[in-house]
């Protein structure tokens, strides 16, 4: 397998109004850090939110662990935020406040990571 196969990217477009996909997101993709891959979230529509601090301490599930805890553990993971720069800007976010793995960026640097064979997981 080579390294490019070993990715994993995760496409996550909502927010606090889908607490479940937000969840399930962060736990597939802290399963995918533990195994060794290296993991990219493309965040779009309100999911460019997650790339923000403090939004993510309000999402939980029953019975599954905290979004926040999930978050902090991608991160620590070397997970890293691939935030959609028009889905933010329409927002009228500041990018000076993005998390320290967010960045701004869209189409090219998704395709860039999935590369020719990373696994890519939308929610």
């Amino acid at each position: 397998m080579t390294e490019r196969n070993a990715d994993v990217v995760i496409n996550l477009a909502t927010g606090h109004e889908d607490a479940e996909r937000v969840t399930v997101a962060f736990l597939v993709a802290t399963a995918a850090l533990a195994k060794g891959r290296q993991v990219t979230m493309f965040l779009t529509k309100e999911a460019v939110r997650l790339g923000l601090p403090g939004y993510g301490e309000a999402i939980e599930v029953s019975g599954a662990p905290p979004v926040a805890r999930l978050l902090s553990q991608f991160a620590d993971g070397g997970g890293e935020l691939l935030v959609c720069p028009i889905c933010f800007s329409g927002r009228q976010l500041d990018e000076a406040a993005l998390v320290p793995n967010a960045v701004l960026g869209g189409a090219t640097p998704l395709f860039d990571r999935i590369g020719d064979g990373a696994t890519v997981f939308s929610y």
